[in-house]
């Protein structure tokens, strides 16, 4: 082969970009396969068979499976934690801003259901170091709300006799629908977004 034509050839993937195809993959199928059995009913040969890879692969990837669901929550909250900042953005005045994140996180708690599941009801698995690296962004998120709400508080626009307590069980309702959701039933994502964004303004004594 001439050396002109080697050259005009496009270069094949990376070794770094098949890894995290390959990484992605694996992160996959552990999210589907914790969703049906559990983290402690799901084995690593579960996730390889579902990731259409050997048990030895994995571990080229992951340390264990315990290591797959650290990465799992950890990516699952920040993109809450993204999701949140995105919409308290997206308005001025705390009653706005406090509606849009509400429907943001309701409505990705429904669509992202599978995910949310496992990164909220699963974090007992993890090692502690690992929990508590999750338990700081999950604060995070915490905080967020909470900024919301106090300031709707301090301008007389929330009625809230205890900012804390109104903001875990805003976010508590948000978390529990990954819960009862399904794809199949009767409310579809948007729907159950803007019911929330109601339900949220009412917990906080929103003002017309």
């Amino acid at each position: 082969m001439t050396g002109s034509a080697m050259s005009s050839r496009s270069p094949g993937p990376s070794a770094s970009s098949r890894s995290d195809a390959t990484r992605a993959r694996l992160l996959d199928a552990a999210t589907a396969e914790f969703a049906a059995k559990g983290f402690h009913g799901t084995t690593t040969r579960d996730i390889a068979g579902a990731a259409g890879m050997s048990p030895a692969a994995l571990y080229v990837h992951h340390r264990s499976k315990e290591d797959l669901l650290f990465a799992i929550c950890r990516i699952g909250h920040q993109h809450f934690l993204d999701l949140v900042r995105d919409a308290a953005r997206a308005a001025t005045d705390p009653t706005a801003r406090l509606r849009e994140i509400a429907r943001a996180f309701a409505r990705n708690h429904a669509v992202e259901h599978t995910l949310a599941r496992i990164v909220n009801y699963e974090l007992g698995a993890l090692s502690p170091e690992h929990h508590e690296e999750v338990l700081r962004i999950r604060l995070a998120i915490e905080d967020e709300v909470r900024t919301v709400v106090e300031a709707g508080a301090t301008e007389g626009a929330f009625d809230v006799p205890d900012t804390g307590v109104v903001t875990t069980a805003i976010l508590s309702l948000g978390i529990d629908i990954a819960r009862w959701y399904r794809e199949d039933g009767h409310w579809d994502p948007d729907r159950i977004a803007d019911w929330y964004a109601d339900l949220t303004l009412r917990l906080v004594g929103a003002r017309p």
